[in-house]
């Protein structure tokens, strides 16, 4: 445009501030705004709402506040994108931000409150969620279906299961109508509990209320069918599907990884990239080693690896290294797991470290399973598994000395040992 000397116009600059929110792009976000103060487009709220917003994307709350409260006009539009930006954060206490809209001429709508309750469940703050759902009837706005959705979403989020059902009782009881949306939000709660008869309510009401058959929904029940361990339901609502996206992919590829179809797993991601090959993402390749670890194929897994950075590029994740290193740990290639880890790019977290304990205690290899408990003994110095794994493989190997040491720290410390928990429900 600049070598064709065509000026920017005032869609032209909201298009590029969009992109450069979603890149994170603050350098060039800058230029933008220094040619917005330069130009007429300073008084145009639909170039100004995009500033906000790009200021917002890239965190930087404050300045976009700043732009906000020099607008000569606001309205409902920025105002949304202002709240948004500081729910998104954490940054919004609710007296604060509804003083601070009270200030303005104009009157929060529904679509400020919805923007409000969905920042905060992205967020994943309960509390906030709830408590603006509250004032928002306070403030005698009815809630519209999408208001509803977001607080269950938000509480599903949460892990709050039994608090996101109340609330969609409560939704019917007032007579709404759930969207494909509210069932997808749904979903996600059954499978994280790995309650199955829920699912399958939930899925009956789907039918009955004709958006059983919606991408996202069907996706959803992929995913809940196939986290709690019904592979065969899963697998014929994926290949119902006419069409399938990423998350349906990943779900189904999960789910034959994590009980046992490995092989499955891998004939499934061997599908995916022939088909779907722009689909593929990070998730894709975390399904898929999990696949290769849990059945062992070494080389396929560290082919795999390579080829998601060389050809994909899917830049590393702690979870893609956490997998290599549960890979070669089960193989007994310690060593390897070892050196790996010594020159990830990133800080290993508990996964990574506990892979390699965890291998270290099958294979009995001492000397590394003490370094692996020293750096989780600093990421989690308050829980005495890690630890206890470390005993129990000095007891393997006739350490006893080192197994009466451990035990005495656990006791000096004071450190806990959970006691493992399950919501998942019997067969009746």
């Amino acid at each position: 445009m600049q070598n064709e000397r065509l000026g920017p116009n005032k869609f032209v600059i909201p298009s590029v501030l969009k992109a450069c929110g979603r890149l994170f792009d603050l350098q060039t976000g800058k230029i933008l705004h220094s040619v917005i103060l330069k130009s007429s487009f300073k008084s145009d709220v639909f170039v100004i709402s995009a500033l906000i917003d790009m200021y917002s994307r890239c965190k930087q709350v404050e300045k976009a506040r700043q732009v906000f409260d020099r607008m000569e006009e606001k309205d409902l539009v920025a105002l949304n994108v202002m709240v948004l930006g500081y729910a998104q954060h954490g940054l919004a206490k609710e007296d604060v931000l509804v003083e601070k809209m009270q200030m303005l001429d104009i009157k929060p709508n529904v679509v400020t409150w919805n923007t409000l309750i969905s920042g905060f469940a992205q967020a994943c703050d309960k509390v906030m969620v709830l408590k603006v759902f509250e004032l928002m009837l306070m403030n005698g706005v009815k809630p519209d279906v999408f208001s509803w959705t977001s607080v269950i979403s938000g509480l599903v989020q949460n892990f709050q299961i039994e608090a996101a059902f109340d609330t969609f009782k409560q939704m019917l009881q007032h007579g709404f109508y759930p969207s494909s949306a509210t069932i997808s939000s749904l979903l996600p709660a059954c499978a994280t509990v790995a309650n199955v008869r829920l699912g399958r309510g939930v899925h009956g009401y789907a039918v009955v209320i004709g958006v059983e058959e919606d991408i996202y929904v069907r996706s959803a029940l992929v995913d809940m069918y196939a986290k709690c361990g019904f592979i065969s339901e899963a697998m014929v609502l994926f290949y119902k599907m006419p069409e399938r996206n990423t998350a349906t992919w990943n779900s189904m590829i999960f789910g034959y990884a994590n009980h046992g179809y490995c092989n499955e797993a891998i004939e499934l991601f061997n599908q995916m990239e022939k088909v779907e090959r722009k689909k593929l993402d990070h998730l894709s390749f975390t399904a898929v080693l999990t696949a290769c670890s849990h059945a062992g194929r070494v080389e396929l897994g560290q082919s795999l690896f390579l080829l998601m950075q060389e050809k994909y590029n899917v830049v590393p994740r702690l979870e893609h290294y956490a997998c290599i290193v549960d890979l070669l740990g089960r193989a007994g290639k310690l060593s390897q797991a070892y050196d790996m880890i010594k020159t990830m790019p990133v800080e290993p977290d508990l996964f990574v470290w506990g892979a390699l304990l965890g291998a270290c205690r099958n294979h009995g290899d001492v000397d590394l399973a003490e370094i692996a408990a020293r750096h989780l003994a600093e990421l989690e110095p308050w829980n005495a598994g890690n630890n206890m794994l470390l005993s129990n493989l000095y007891a393997d190997t006739d350490c006893r000395e080192n197994v009466a040491k451990f035990k005495n720290l656990i006791k000096r410390k004071k450190m806990r040992r959970f006691s493992g928990c399950s919501w998942i429900e019997a067969a009746r």
